[in-house]
C-alpha cells in the first residue's frame, strides 16, 4: 500500500495538534480538540496527548497481532491515560482528546474505525466514493447550539447564551446519546464507527481531519468525487493549500471560521490479497 501525507497547523507558531502516521498496510489520522488555556488541568497540553495517542496506535498496529482495531484503540487510549493520569485530571471535560480514523488493510479487506468527526472516502472505482464519518458529534452540536438561533452576535445575550450550550455540549461527551471521542476512557473505543470494506472493491481510500474537509464543506471548492480526483492528481498538499486559500479569503468575515489544523492521508496500490 502507498501512502502520502500532508499536514499543517492551522496558524503560524501554532503547534499542530492533528497526527498521521502509517506502518505497513494500516493508516492512523488524529484531529486533537481540548479547551485553551487549561494548563490547570493538563499541563502536556492537545498536542502532547495527540501525538503520544497516535504514537501508541501506530506502536500497536506494527505488532499485527490479529486484535480488532477497538481493542487497539482501547489499549492505546488506556496507556496514554496512565501516562498523565497521576498528575493531569484527565476526567475533566476540557482536558485533551483526539478524534480517531484507523484504515488497516487485512486477510483481503480494508477495515475501518472512526470515532468523532474524521473523514473516510472510500474511492469504489466506477461506482464512485463512499464516504464514512461519525456524525454524533455533529448532531450533537447542533442541538446544543439551537438556542443561539436568531440571537445577535456580539450581544451579552448571545455570550451568556454560547456559554451554556458548550457547557450543554461538553456534558453530552462520551455518554449515551452524546458522541464520543478518545479521551481518558478506553469505553470510548466500544462506540466507534466500524466496519469492513473486500479490498478488491477499492481503487483507494482516503483519510481527512475535518479542518481538511471544509474543502467539501463549508466552502464547497469541490465535492467528495472531486476529492479523489485532486488527490490523484496533485497530492494531499494540494488539498490543504486549497483550505487555506479559502480561509485567507474570509478572514475579514466575522462569522468566519479561523483557520484549523489540516491533514490528509491517501492510500493507493491497496492490496489485493492478504496471505
Amino acid at each position: 500500500m502507498r501512502v502520502s501525507m500532508a499536514s499543517s497547523a492551522g496558524g503560524f507558531g501554532r503547534a499542530n495538534e492533528d497526527f498521521v502516521g502509517a506502518v505497513s498496510g494500516a493508516v492512523v489520522l488524529l484531529d486533537g480538540a481540548g479547551i485553551p488555556g487549561t494548563e490547570s488541568i493538563c499541563s502536556h497540553g492537545v498536542a502532547w496527548y495527540t501525538h503520544r495517542l497516535g504514537g501508541a496506535l501506530v506502536g500497536q498496529l506494527s505488532r499485527d497481532d490479529g486484535r480488532g482495531l477497538g481493542a487497539i484503540l482501547a489499549g492505546a487510549i488506556g496507556e496514554i491515560a496512565a501516562d498523565h493520569g497521576g498528575s493531569c485530571d484527565i476526567a475533566d471535560p476540557s482536558s485533551p482528546q483526539a478524534t480517531v480514523a484507523i484504515v488497516r488493510a487485512c486477510r483481503g479487506r480494508l477495515d475501518y474505525l472512526l470515532l468523532a468527526d474524521s473523514f473516510l472516502v472510500l474511492d469504489l472505482g466506477s461506482g464512485g466514493p463512499r464516504v464514512i464519518t461519525d456524525e454524533r458529534e455533529v448532531a450533537a452540536r447542533r442541538v446544543c447550539s439551537g438556542p443561539l438561533d436568531g440571537v445577535p452576535r456580539g450581544t451579552p445575550e448571545y455570550d451568556r447564551i454560547r456559554d451554556s450550550c458548550v457547557e450543554s455540549l461538553r456534558a453530552r461527551r462520551n455518554q449515551p446519546g452524546g458522541y464520543w471521542i478518545a479521551k481518558d476512557d478506553p469505553h470510548a473505543a466500544e462506540e466507534a464507527v466500524t466496519g469492513s470494506q473486500p479490498l478488491h472493491d477499492l481503487d483507494g481510500l482516503a483519510l481527512l481531519s475535518n479542518g481538511a474537509s471544509r474543502i467539501v464543506s463549508p466552502y464547497g471548492l469541490t465535492d467528495w468525487p472531486g476529492v479523489l480526483e485532486l488527490l490523484g492528481a496533485s497530492g494531499p498538499t494540494e488539498i490543504i493549500r486549497r483550505v487555506r486559500e479559502a480561509e485567507a479569503r474570509t478572514a475579514g468575515d466575522p462569522d468566519a471560521r479561523l483557520p484549523d489544523d489540516a491533514t490528509v492521508a491517501h492510500c493507493t496500490q491497496l492490496p489485493r490479497s492478504e496471505p
